[in-house]
């Protein structure tokens, strides 16, 4: 593994939690929305994220095959998917509201905020300590090239 693919995977892994802070904001955003365009309650969203495999030539692919090549790990992650998480969100009896069914009950949505906060707050630190990876990788060159640079 060179160092730039370090740093490639480390940024492919500052892109994915970005994806995920944006879709965790959304579903804190609207954890209090009854109606949404596709009617109902708004329902949790999610990111799926796989590992993202690097792109090899024919002849490079041919070679690594005929030496029994095992795919390494560290070429980082892409998001493939946003689902919805589609669990009923719970009834709040409320008759007076307009989203409210013929009983008087309210779909509320399954968005829980205790929840919601703490996978951004783990997103938050899987982005930070992929900043770390890029910066300690960028040092690292930087200190080869000042070796380098010096004989």
């Amino acid at each position: 593994m060179g160092m730039f693919t370090g740093i490639d995977a480390s940024a492919s892994g500052l892109t994915a939690e970005r994806l995920r802070m944006d879709v965790i904001s959304n579903n804190i955003a609207n954890a209090n929305t009854t109606r949404t365009e596709q009617g109902g309650a708004y329902h949790r969203r999610y990111v799926v994220f796989m590992p993202r495999e690097k792109e090899l030539q024919s002849f490079e692919q041919m070679l690594k095959q005929a030496v029994g090549y095992k795919k390494s790990s560290g070429e980082g992650v892409r998001a493939v998917a946003i689902r919805e998480n589609t669990d009923p969100g719970p009834l709040v009896y409320d008759p007076t509201h307009p989203d409210a069914n013929e009983e008087g009950y309210v779909e509320k949505p399954n968005v829980n905020i205790v929840s919601e906060m703490v996978d951004m707050i783990t997103a938050q630190r899987a982005y930070e300590a992929n900043v770390t990876a890029i910066n300690s990788a960028k040092n690292m060159a930087m200190k080869a090239l000042d070796i380098t640079g010096r004989g």
